[in-house]
């Protein structure tokens, strides 16, 4: 599962724009776009910000669907801890968000 290449690609279409267009935002070729758009390859995290900001679309959006891809990807080969490695992390995160925001 991709969601952040499936919806990078849902938005350029979209927009009727071509994976050369989105390359050239990001300044690189468009072979390496298309690796990201397909799920080959991450995108770095100033890439998305690059793109929300050119599509014209929530930077929290696209940064969630990286997210999850970033967390898939790092999970991806141990299904059988995959949940207990997400739950863990979701404490974790709980945890310092109390400490740092006191919520």
């Amino acid at each position: 599962m991709m969601l952040f290449a499936n919806r990078l690609k849902q938005l350029r279409v979209k927009n009727d724009l071509r994976q050369r267009q989105m390359s050239a935002v990001l300044e690189i070729d468009s072979g390496l776009y298309s690796k990201i758009e397909r799920g080959e390859r991450q995108a770095k995290k100033e890439q998305v910000l690059q793109l929300a900001c050119f599509l014209h679309v929530d930077e929290k959006e696209l940064l969630t669907f990286w997210q999850v891809d970033q967390f898939s990807n790092a999970v991806s080969t141990d299904y059988p801890i995959a949940y207990d490695a997400m739950q863990m992390a979701f404490d974790q995160y709980k945890q310092l968000n109390t400490k740092t925001h006191g919520k």
